[in-house]
Protein backbone atom coordinates (compact mmCIF):
# COMPACT_ATOMS: atom_id res chain seq x y z
CA UNK A 1 0.00 0.00 0.00
CA UNK A 2 1.44 3.41 -1.12
CA UNK A 3 2.98 5.19 2.05
CA UNK A 4 0.27 7.98 1.66
CA UNK A 5 -2.77 5.76 2.31
CA UNK A 6 -1.26 4.09 5.11
CA UNK A 7 0.02 6.84 7.22
CA UNK A 8 -1.18 9.97 5.54
CA UNK A 9 0.97 12.38 7.11
CA UNK A 10 3.67 10.94 5.56
CA UNK A 11 5.70 10.70 8.78
CA UNK A 12 8.14 7.75 7.63
CA UNK A 13 8.96 9.98 4.61
CA UNK A 14 9.79 13.10 6.80
CA UNK A 15 12.15 11.62 8.91
CA UNK A 16 14.64 11.66 6.37
CA UNK A 17 15.34 15.37 6.43
CA UNK A 18 15.15 15.67 10.40
CA UNK A 19 19.05 14.06 10.17
CA UNK A 20 21.58 17.06 9.96
CA UNK A 21 20.08 19.77 12.34
CA UNK A 22 21.80 21.52 14.55
CA UNK A 23 24.23 19.76 16.98
CA UNK A 24 23.39 16.41 15.17
CA UNK A 25 25.91 14.29 14.44
CA UNK A 26 26.25 11.07 12.00
CA UNK A 27 26.68 7.58 13.41
CA UNK A 28 30.44 7.39 11.63
CA UNK A 29 33.26 10.51 11.06
CA UNK A 30 32.07 11.88 8.01
CA UNK A 31 34.96 12.59 5.40
CA UNK A 32 34.64 15.97 3.86
CA UNK A 33 36.56 17.69 1.58
CA UNK A 34 36.72 21.31 0.51
CA UNK A 35 38.18 22.46 -2.78
CA UNK A 36 39.67 25.92 -2.77
CA UNK A 37 41.43 27.93 -5.27
CA UNK A 38 44.48 28.54 -3.19
CA UNK A 39 45.45 28.97 0.38
CA UNK A 40 46.61 32.33 1.31
CA UNK A 41 45.10 34.64 3.41
CA UNK A 42 41.11 36.02 2.19
CA UNK A 43 37.58 36.80 3.55
CA UNK A 44 36.79 33.87 1.58
CA UNK A 45 39.43 31.17 2.76
CA UNK A 46 38.49 32.70 6.51
CA UNK A 47 35.02 31.54 6.59
CA UNK A 48 36.34 27.99 4.97
CA UNK A 49 39.22 27.52 7.97
CA UNK A 50 35.97 28.42 10.22
CA UNK A 51 33.49 25.86 8.65
CA UNK A 52 35.73 23.26 8.27
CA UNK A 53 37.36 23.89 11.81
CA UNK A 54 34.61 23.54 13.34
CA UNK A 55 33.37 19.95 11.38
CA UNK A 56 36.59 18.94 12.17
CA UNK A 57 35.67 19.28 16.13
CA UNK A 58 32.25 17.76 15.42
CA UNK A 59 34.48 14.43 14.16
CA UNK A 60 34.51 15.10 10.81
CA UNK A 61 37.68 14.14 9.00
CA UNK A 62 38.23 17.01 6.89
CA UNK A 63 40.66 17.82 3.96
CA UNK A 64 41.49 20.87 2.33
CA UNK A 65 42.64 20.58 -1.60
CA UNK A 66 44.12 23.61 -2.79
CA UNK A 67 44.20 23.60 -7.17
CA UNK A 68 46.59 26.76 -6.91
CA UNK A 69 49.99 27.89 -5.60
CA UNK A 70 49.33 31.21 -3.66
CA UNK A 71 51.16 33.24 -1.03
CA UNK A 72 51.12 30.39 1.93
CA UNK A 73 54.42 31.91 3.69
CA UNK A 74 52.43 33.08 6.70
CA UNK A 75 53.32 30.70 9.41
CA UNK A 76 50.46 32.32 11.75
CA UNK A 77 47.74 31.29 8.99
CA UNK A 78 49.28 28.08 7.82
CA UNK A 79 49.11 26.98 12.07
CA UNK A 80 45.32 27.86 11.86
CA UNK A 81 44.97 24.55 9.51
CA UNK A 82 46.57 21.95 12.16
CA UNK A 83 44.82 19.02 12.13
CA UNK A 84 43.79 19.73 8.71
CA UNK A 85 44.87 17.59 6.46
CA UNK A 86 45.79 19.87 3.15
CA UNK A 87 46.74 16.99 0.09
CA UNK A 88 47.16 18.27 -3.59
CA UNK A 89 44.22 17.48 -6.60
CA UNK A 90 46.12 13.88 -7.11
CA UNK A 91 46.64 13.01 -3.86
CA UNK A 92 42.93 13.43 -2.90
CA UNK A 93 41.65 11.31 -6.00
CA UNK A 94 42.80 8.11 -4.83
CA UNK A 95 39.73 8.37 -1.68
CA UNK A 96 36.12 8.65 -1.65
CA UNK A 97 34.71 11.72 -0.05
CA UNK A 98 31.38 11.74 1.83
CA UNK A 99 30.98 15.66 0.90
CA UNK A 100 33.03 17.25 -1.86
CA UNK A 101 32.60 21.07 -1.66
CA UNK A 102 33.44 23.48 -4.49
CA UNK A 103 34.35 26.89 -3.01
CA UNK A 104 34.79 29.39 -6.19
CA UNK A 105 33.75 28.79 -9.21
CA UNK A 106 37.08 27.22 -10.95
CA UNK A 107 36.42 24.17 -8.24
CA UNK A 108 33.35 23.34 -9.64
CA UNK A 109 35.40 22.16 -12.99
CA UNK A 110 37.97 20.44 -10.40
CA UNK A 111 34.95 18.07 -8.98
CA UNK A 112 35.05 15.44 -11.59
CA UNK A 113 38.68 14.61 -10.59
CA UNK A 114 37.25 13.40 -7.20
CA UNK A 115 35.28 10.65 -5.88
CA UNK A 116 32.82 11.51 -3.70
CA UNK A 117 29.56 10.54 -2.50
CA UNK A 118 27.74 14.08 -2.13
CA UNK A 119 28.97 17.47 -3.16
CA UNK A 120 28.09 21.05 -2.20
CA UNK A 121 28.89 24.17 -3.46
CA UNK A 122 29.71 27.24 -0.88
CA UNK A 123 28.47 30.31 -2.95
CA UNK A 124 30.42 33.48 -0.85
CA UNK A 125 29.24 35.91 -3.61
CA UNK A 126 27.81 35.49 -7.39
CA UNK A 127 31.69 35.41 -9.23
CA UNK A 128 30.29 35.89 -12.51
CA UNK A 129 29.93 39.39 -11.77
CA UNK A 130 33.67 39.65 -10.94
CA UNK A 131 34.55 39.77 -15.03
CA UNK A 132 31.62 42.82 -15.60
CA UNK A 133 34.26 44.60 -17.35
CA UNK A 134 37.87 43.78 -18.45
CA UNK A 135 39.82 41.49 -20.70
CA UNK A 136 38.18 38.35 -18.04
CA UNK A 137 35.09 39.38 -19.53
CA UNK A 138 34.57 35.92 -21.12
CA UNK A 139 34.75 33.95 -18.23
CA UNK A 140 31.49 35.24 -16.85
CA UNK A 141 29.55 32.65 -18.75
CA UNK A 142 32.09 30.11 -17.74
CA UNK A 143 31.11 31.06 -13.42
CA UNK A 144 27.76 31.67 -14.23
CA UNK A 145 26.63 28.15 -15.59
CA UNK A 146 28.51 26.37 -12.54
CA UNK A 147 24.73 27.85 -10.71
CA UNK A 148 22.83 24.97 -13.22
CA UNK A 149 24.43 22.20 -12.51
CA UNK A 150 22.16 21.10 -9.76
CA UNK A 151 24.43 21.15 -6.65
CA UNK A 152 23.16 22.12 -3.49
CA UNK A 153 24.26 25.60 -2.21
CA UNK A 154 25.46 27.18 1.34
CA UNK A 155 25.26 31.14 0.56
CA UNK A 156 26.34 33.58 2.85
CA UNK A 157 23.82 36.43 1.77
CA UNK A 158 19.99 36.90 1.44
CA UNK A 159 20.60 38.37 -2.06
CA UNK A 160 22.63 35.56 -3.35
CA UNK A 161 20.17 32.86 -1.48
CA UNK A 162 17.22 34.58 -4.02
CA UNK A 163 19.77 35.05 -6.62
CA UNK A 164 20.39 31.26 -7.08
CA UNK A 165 17.03 30.23 -6.25
CA UNK A 166 15.36 32.78 -9.20
CA UNK A 167 17.52 33.05 -11.81
CA UNK A 168 18.97 29.56 -11.95
CA UNK A 169 16.07 27.38 -9.75
CA UNK A 170 19.50 26.21 -7.91
CA UNK A 171 18.76 25.02 -4.06
CA UNK A 172 20.11 27.27 -1.47
CA UNK A 173 20.64 27.28 2.19
CA UNK A 174 21.19 30.48 3.70
CA UNK A 175 24.26 30.42 6.62
CA UNK A 176 25.24 34.42 7.61
CA UNK A 177 28.77 34.37 8.43
CA UNK A 178 29.92 34.58 11.91
CA UNK A 179 32.43 36.94 13.48
CA UNK A 180 35.39 36.49 15.91
CA UNK A 181 33.78 38.23 18.65
CA UNK A 182 37.30 37.74 20.82
CA UNK A 183 39.16 38.94 17.81
CA UNK A 184 36.73 42.01 17.01
CA UNK A 185 35.76 44.02 20.04
CA UNK A 186 35.34 47.58 21.47
CA UNK A 187 38.12 47.41 23.83
CA UNK A 188 41.51 46.37 23.29
CA UNK A 189 44.55 47.33 21.60
CA UNK A 190 44.58 49.80 18.57
CA UNK A 191 47.71 50.81 16.39
CA UNK A 192 46.85 54.73 17.15
CA UNK A 193 44.39 56.21 19.78
CA UNK A 194 41.39 57.74 18.24
CA UNK A 195 41.55 61.67 19.13
CA UNK A 196 37.89 63.51 20.14
CA UNK A 197 37.01 65.81 17.82
CA UNK A 198 39.69 64.49 15.05
CA UNK A 199 37.94 62.06 12.98
CA UNK A 200 40.00 59.38 11.30
CA UNK A 201 38.71 57.41 8.23
CA UNK A 202 39.82 54.00 7.31
CA UNK A 203 39.90 52.67 3.45
CA UNK A 204 39.41 48.82 2.71
CA UNK A 205 40.78 46.93 -0.07
CA UNK A 206 43.02 45.79 -2.42
CA UNK A 207 44.48 48.87 -4.55
CA UNK A 208 44.76 46.32 -7.45
CA UNK A 209 40.96 45.21 -7.96
CA UNK A 210 39.19 47.96 -10.20
CA UNK A 211 35.68 46.75 -8.21
CA UNK A 212 37.40 47.99 -5.11
CA UNK A 213 36.86 51.38 -5.37
CA UNK A 214 40.01 52.66 -3.53
CA UNK A 215 41.46 55.30 -5.47
CA UNK A 216 37.55 57.17 -5.54
CA UNK A 217 37.72 56.14 -1.87
CA UNK A 218 41.18 58.12 -1.20
CA UNK A 219 40.02 61.33 -3.33
CA UNK A 220 36.11 61.94 -1.92
CA UNK A 221 37.98 61.10 1.63
CA UNK A 222 40.89 63.59 1.24
CA UNK A 223 38.04 66.36 0.66
CA UNK A 224 35.66 65.58 3.32
CA UNK A 225 37.77 66.94 6.20
CA UNK A 226 39.06 64.10 7.83
CA UNK A 227 42.21 64.51 10.17
CA UNK A 228 43.50 61.32 8.88
CA UNK A 229 43.39 59.09 6.08
CA UNK A 230 44.40 55.40 6.45
CA UNK A 231 44.33 52.50 3.76
CA UNK A 232 44.51 48.72 4.98
CA UNK A 233 44.83 46.69 2.06
CA UNK A 234 46.12 42.95 0.58
CA UNK A 235 47.99 44.67 -2.14
CA UNK A 236 51.89 44.48 -1.20
CA UNK A 237 52.62 48.45 -1.09
CA UNK A 238 54.30 50.86 1.83
CA UNK A 239 53.23 54.28 0.75
CA UNK A 240 49.48 54.94 -1.97
CA UNK A 241 49.24 59.10 -2.76
CA UNK A 242 46.38 60.48 -0.63
CA UNK A 243 46.85 58.56 2.27
CA UNK A 244 48.72 59.13 5.18
CA UNK A 245 48.77 55.86 6.60
CA UNK A 246 49.28 52.46 4.86
CA UNK A 247 49.22 49.43 6.67
CA UNK A 248 49.35 46.29 4.20
CA UNK A 249 49.01 42.88 4.25
CA UNK A 250 47.72 43.02 8.03
CA UNK A 251 47.68 39.61 9.49
CA UNK A 252 44.00 38.63 10.47
CA UNK A 253 44.66 38.60 14.00
CA UNK A 254 45.90 42.33 14.05
CA UNK A 255 42.73 43.72 12.23
CA UNK A 256 41.37 44.38 15.14
CA UNK A 257 43.99 47.21 16.02
CA UNK A 258 43.07 48.81 12.60
CA UNK A 259 39.98 48.91 13.15
CA UNK A 260 40.49 50.17 16.70
CA UNK A 261 42.49 53.20 15.45
CA UNK A 262 39.98 54.45 13.24
CA UNK A 263 36.59 56.11 13.84
CA UNK A 264 34.79 55.29 9.92
CA UNK A 265 35.31 52.64 7.81
CA UNK A 266 34.70 53.94 4.44
CA UNK A 267 33.70 50.98 1.27
CA UNK A 268 33.34 52.17 -2.37
CA UNK A 269 32.98 48.37 -3.44
CA UNK A 270 31.28 47.14 -6.35
CA UNK A 271 30.95 43.81 -5.81
CA UNK A 272 30.51 41.85 -2.49
CA UNK A 273 29.08 38.83 -0.99
CA UNK A 274 28.50 38.58 2.69
CA UNK A 275 30.53 42.03 2.85
CA UNK A 276 32.85 41.52 6.10
CA UNK A 277 34.58 44.76 6.84
CA UNK A 278 31.50 46.78 8.26
CA UNK A 279 30.38 44.50 10.06
CA UNK A 280 34.29 43.93 12.09
CA UNK A 281 34.40 47.88 12.14
CA UNK A 282 31.05 48.26 13.77
CA UNK A 283 32.19 45.16 16.52
CA UNK A 284 35.27 47.20 16.89
CA UNK A 285 33.14 50.51 17.84
CA UNK A 286 32.70 52.30 14.25
CA UNK A 287 30.87 53.13 11.95
CA UNK A 288 31.22 53.10 7.74
CA UNK A 289 29.74 55.04 4.71
CA UNK A 290 29.17 53.18 1.91
CA UNK A 291 27.45 52.14 -1.61
CA UNK A 292 24.38 50.43 -1.39
CA UNK A 293 26.65 46.82 -2.59
CA UNK A 294 25.20 43.71 -2.36
CA UNK A 295 25.38 42.41 0.94
CA UNK A 296 24.85 46.07 2.70
CA UNK A 297 21.56 45.43 3.07
CA UNK A 298 22.31 42.22 5.67
CA UNK A 299 22.78 44.57 8.64
CA UNK A 300 23.74 48.26 7.03
CA UNK A 301 20.87 50.90 8.03
CA UNK A 302 21.53 54.06 6.60
CA UNK A 303 21.34 56.87 9.14
CA UNK A 304 21.60 54.48 12.24
CA UNK A 305 24.64 52.44 12.25
CA UNK A 306 26.08 53.49 8.89
CA UNK A 307 25.89 56.24 5.95
CA UNK A 308 24.34 54.51 2.53
CA UNK A 309 24.70 55.78 -0.51
CA UNK A 310 22.97 55.03 -4.05
CA UNK A 311 25.89 53.20 -6.22
CA UNK A 312 27.98 55.48 -8.19
CA UNK A 313 26.58 58.41 -6.26
CA UNK A 314 29.42 60.78 -5.66
CA UNK A 315 27.38 63.65 -4.36
CA UNK A 316 25.44 61.72 -2.03
CA UNK A 317 29.09 60.06 -1.13
CA UNK A 318 30.84 63.67 -0.69
CA UNK A 319 27.66 64.93 1.91
CA UNK A 320 27.94 61.59 3.82
CA UNK A 321 32.26 61.80 4.28
CA UNK A 322 31.61 65.63 5.12
CA UNK A 323 29.16 64.59 7.87
CA UNK A 324 30.62 61.85 9.75
CA UNK A 325 33.92 63.89 9.26
CA UNK A 326 32.69 66.83 11.29
CA UNK A 327 29.23 66.08 13.08
CA UNK A 328 30.05 64.49 16.09
CA UNK A 329 26.83 63.87 17.72
CA UNK A 330 26.13 62.11 14.34
CA UNK A 331 28.96 59.87 14.24
CA UNK A 332 28.46 59.26 18.35
CA UNK A 333 25.32 58.21 17.16
CA UNK A 334 26.20 55.89 14.23
CA UNK A 335 28.56 54.54 17.06
CA UNK A 336 26.57 52.90 19.06
CA UNK A 337 23.96 51.93 16.36
CA UNK A 338 26.83 50.18 14.96
CA UNK A 339 27.42 48.36 18.64
CA UNK A 340 24.03 47.37 18.92
CA UNK A 341 23.60 45.69 15.42
CA UNK A 342 27.31 43.96 16.31
CA UNK A 343 25.81 42.79 20.19
CA UNK A 344 23.25 41.26 18.04
CA UNK A 345 25.16 39.62 15.28
CA UNK A 346 26.29 35.61 15.94
CA UNK A 347 29.59 34.48 16.35
CA UNK A 348 31.62 31.74 13.85
CA UNK A 349 30.24 28.37 16.51
CA UNK A 350 26.99 28.92 15.68
CA UNK A 351 27.39 30.06 11.90
CA UNK A 352 29.39 26.85 11.80
CA UNK A 353 27.16 24.92 13.82
CA UNK A 354 24.35 25.58 11.05
CA UNK A 355 27.15 25.07 8.01
CA UNK A 356 27.87 21.66 9.28
CA UNK A 357 24.00 20.76 9.62
CA UNK A 358 23.45 21.08 6.11
CA UNK A 359 26.61 19.34 5.55
CA UNK A 360 25.56 16.18 7.61
CA UNK A 361 21.82 16.71 6.00
CA UNK A 362 23.64 16.29 2.86
CA UNK A 363 25.57 13.86 3.84
CA UNK A 364 23.84 11.40 5.30
CA UNK A 365 20.65 11.31 2.17
CA UNK A 366 21.41 8.88 -0.53
CA UNK A 367 24.08 9.35 -2.59
CA UNK A 368 23.47 11.39 -5.56
CA UNK A 369 24.37 9.80 -9.31
CA UNK A 370 28.43 11.52 -9.13
CA UNK A 371 28.77 10.07 -12.75
CA UNK A 372 25.60 12.21 -13.91
CA UNK A 373 27.03 15.39 -12.20
CA UNK A 374 30.17 14.79 -13.58
CA UNK A 375 28.92 14.59 -16.82
CA UNK A 376 27.21 17.81 -16.74
CA UNK A 377 30.27 19.52 -15.42
CA UNK A 378 32.19 18.58 -18.50
CA UNK A 379 29.63 19.10 -20.77
CA UNK A 380 29.50 22.44 -19.65
CA UNK A 381 32.97 22.86 -19.60
CA UNK A 382 32.87 21.57 -22.84
CA UNK A 383 29.91 23.89 -24.25
CA UNK A 384 32.15 26.94 -22.67
CA UNK A 385 35.20 25.91 -25.04
CA UNK A 386 33.48 25.94 -27.97
CA UNK A 387 31.54 29.06 -27.63
CA UNK A 388 34.66 30.60 -27.02
CA UNK A 389 36.53 29.06 -30.08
Amino acid sequence: MPENMMNPWLTAYFDRFRNGGIGWRPERPLEVCFVVGYLGVTGGNLAILQHASFLRAEGAIVTIVPTKHGDTQNPAWLDAFQGIRIATLDEAKHQVFDVAIATWWETVYELPQLRFRHAAYFVQSIESRFYASGLDYGRAASAEVTYRLGIPAITVARWAEMYLELEHNSRAFLVRNGIAKERYAAEGEAISQRTPGEARALIEGDVRLAMKGVPEAVAACRDAGFSEVWLMTTSPITEYEGVDRVLSRVPPDETGRVYRSADVLVKLSQVEGMYGPPLEMFHCGGTVVTWDVTGSEEYVLDGVNGLVCAMGDFGCLRAALRQVATDEDLLSRLKQGARETAAAWPDWPLSSAEFAAYIFGIATGDPIDSEALVLRILGAQRAIELSQS
